[in-house]
């Protein structure tokens, strides 16, 4: 059995992104809690590594779930501005699909619960079960961005989901996580990190705008038009560097020459082009997540 298009499903390339969140929130919780007590800085990696293992899972749920939805829909049928994912292919069937669906739902539960009993040293006290109730809705969210029949990606509210989901939640999350507290400035760089990630699926939405539109997905890049996406897109870049400027966190301009390069090709590139800047626009926002921090 290829294992090839098993590994197309899981969209190894998003998973940085995932991770940029988590990176963002644990990291400026890092100076809050931790001395020179060996045994706060072990806690810190212990929590810290759930927390990336739990968002990954998460991740690879949403892409499963999405690669799924679209297949049921037709919507992948004519795709061709990609690779074609397993599914697409036909080299992966949906009785297939479902069970990697299911086992990656167990990873987010077990890895989640793991994290919340190292996080707060029960699984029953308040704050666990806020997080509990978290996480069970950021499970539904991955799932039903494309799958189902309350899907919220076809009715352009994908941006807004990655946005709470995958911004957020992930940042201010894994802060409270660590440090039992929300700040000013994690919330604010909550918004700020969230901007590029939305673009992530703003790229993805206006590369695949006119296969979305002809199979009647209305992202919110299609909702805008072609030229509307990328105004669209500049203001979401546009504000991350903004915001970041505002808390005083310098370091991120260093990625600004890329991200200038990134909006010039996104001006002049059209359709499957795009998808290039895919992997460029994921590994500068995990960059600047790391930045951020300094």
């Amino acid at each position: 059995m290829a294992i090839s298009p098993y590994i197309r499903s899981l969209r190894l390339r998003t998973l940085p992104l995932s991770m940029s969140g988590i990176i963002l929130g644990s990291g400026m919780a890092y100076p809050l809690i931790v001395t020179d007590d060996k045994v706060a800085v072990c806690h810190w990696w212990v929590v810290f590594a759930f927390a990336i293992l739990t968002t990954l899972s998460l991740q690879i749920l949403s892409n499963l779930s999405n690669e799924l939805g679209d297949a049921l829909r037709g919507t992948d049928t004519d795709q061709h501005a990609r690779v074609a994912y397993g599914l697409q292919s036909g080299e992966i069937s949906q009785r297939e699909m479902k069970i990697m669906i299911g086992l990656f739902v167990a990873f987010s539960i077990i890895f989640g619960t793991t994290l919340i009993y190292f996080a707060f040293g029960s699984l029953i006290s308040r704050e666990s079960v806020v997080f509990f109730l978290l996480g069970a809705t950021a499970i539904i969210g991955a799932m039903t961005y494309t799958l189902g029949n309350h899907n919220y990606g076809y009715k352009g509210l994908g941006d807004l989901g990655v946005f709470l989901f995958f911004g957020l939640l992930s940042t201010i999350g894994s802060f409270y996580l660590e440090a039992h507290a929300v700040t000013y400035d994690v919330v604010w760089a909550s918004v700020a990190i969230a901007m590029p990630i939305v673009g992530v699926l703003n790229l993805n939405n206006v590369r695949d705008m006119d296969n979305d539109l002809k199979h009647g997905k209305r992202t919110f890049a299609g909702l805008l038009g072609k030229t509307g996406g990328k105004v669209y897109h500049v203001l979401l870049l546009a504000t991350c560097f903004v915001i970041f400027a505002c808390l005083r966190r310098w370091y991120v301009f260093i990625a600004l020459p890329v991200i200038i390069w990134h909006l010039w090709y996104l001006f002049t590139h059209r359709n499957s082009q795009l998808d290039l800047q895919m992997p460029v626009l994921m590994f500068t926002t995990i960059v600047i997540a790391i930045l951020a921090l300094f």
